[in-house]
């Protein structure tokens, strides 16, 4: 549950764009404090013409949509709202049929906006309504947890999960603007602000390892917010994302399956798991990343130190690592092989796995020998 946000309302003076450079759809990513109070004029200036609907969850919606209906009005923009509840329960086909049946009764046209308002369930979920909507409308994402700013709201991909796996129906739709408003991290839980920075510590372990060095340095004022170097951390994990999806928009060249670090494993586990608050997305992905990782190492590819530095920071953070650490019933081997094989780097029927050189060299193996793998799960399950 977020915390009281009336101090996260201010608009501030100093911010950063960056700019995800596609062709034909480039467009801004916007990152500084008291975003929400000046959205409507943003979103004014940047799709002149459009009326918005925002879509946002229980949660958000009772701390921050007043103050966002308000910026909108102000500029005559606000359409509606459509208010889902929070969790990845939301990121189903009933949720998503009655969201795109409120959209249309609230009047949007094809010339008008989605706004994305909330964490990534939200971003996922507006994001697909957006793109199927009219056959698309343009979707604003202003993201309100770490997770949706540092990963999933750019880039442009949206979907639902099905009882196979998860985000097994979507599609690719870039937002027209991003407003990341950190002030609003301060509201988020110790569990959702740890859950988020997995994915930040993610883009170190991918591709930059002076970025992990200095998150190994920094975490604590990362989570104190004290300084800048949260605001570091932010903007440091958007660029790295921003490059990629500009370098590889729809994963055609792989660049962009590095993002992936972690997720083959962490997908099946938030399966197992019944996308529940058993495991959040952040803590499925620490285990995965860690597991891929150790995998790595079994394989001969990665240095033990660096897979050992790599659990010891996410364990410091207060991060899973384990999948012992997962409460209640545990999965089996088997089991977590039938989930990983519903992954969406599956092709050919051969399972990709994101693995490792060592820390900040990540890259795709797309025959993963299946008796090895086996074995490594049979390992890690009984793992205590």
């Amino acid at each position: 549950m977020m915390r009281d946000g009336a101090t996260a309302l201010a608009e501030g003076q100093s911010e950063t764009t960056i700019e995800v450079t596609l062709p034909g759809r480039s467009y801004p990513i916007v990152i500084g404090e008291g975003l929400i109070a000046s959205a409507g004029r943003r979103i004014a200036a940047a799709l002149p013409g459009a009326r918005c609907a925002v879509v946002s969850d229980k949660n958000v919606a009772a701390l921050y949509l007043a103050p966002l209906k308000a910026t909108l009005e102000q500029h005559g923009l606000f359409l509606g709202k459509a208010v889902v509840a929070p969790g990845e329960a939301s990121k189903s086909f009933p949720v998503l049929a009655t969201l795109c049946e409120t959209l249309i009764e609230q009047g949007v046209e094809r010339g008008d906006c989605v706004i994305a308002f909330g964490g990534g369930v939200v971003g996922d979920l507006a994001g697909f309504a957006a793109s199927i909507l009219r056959r698309g409308v343009r979707v604003v994402q202003m993201p309100t947890s770490l997770l949706a700013q540092v990963d999933s709201s750019v880039g442009g991909k949206t979907g639902i999960d099905t009882k196979q796996g998860k985000n097994l129906i979507g599609t690719f739709h870039q937002p027209s603007l991003v407003l990341a408003d950190i002030s609003v991290l301060s509201t988020l839980s110790q569990r959702e602000f740890r859950a988020g920075y997995a994915e930040v510590v993610k883009y170190g372990l991918i591709g930059d390892a002076p970025f992990f060095t200095w998150l190994e340095q920094n975490w604590t004022e990362v989570f104190a917010a004290s300084g800048g170097q949260r605001r570091h951390a932010v903007e440091t994990s958007v660029r790295a994302k921003a490059a990629i999806v500009a370098e590889d928009e729809r994963e055609e060249s792989g660049k962009r399956a590095l993002l992936n670090l972690g997720h083959t494993f962490g997908h099946a586990l938030e399966a197992f798991a019944g996308y529940s608050d058993r495991l959040l997305h952040g803590e499925a992905i620490s285990i995965g990343m860690r597991l891929a990782f150790a995998f790595s190492v079994e394989l001969g590819l990665c240095p033990a130190k660096d897979a050992s530095s790599v659990e010891q920071h996410f364990a410091a953070v207060g991060l899973p690592v384990k999948i012992s650490a997962i409460p209640g019933a545990q999965p089996k081997p088997d089991v977590l092989l039938r989930l990983m094989a519903q992954d969406k780097k599956v092709k050919g029927g051969k399972l990709a796995l994101v693995l490792v050189r060592g820390i900040g060299q990540a890259f795709v193996e797309r025959d993963v020998p299946l008796p090895q793998l086996t074995e490594f799960l049979v390992q890690e399950c009984g793992r205590r």
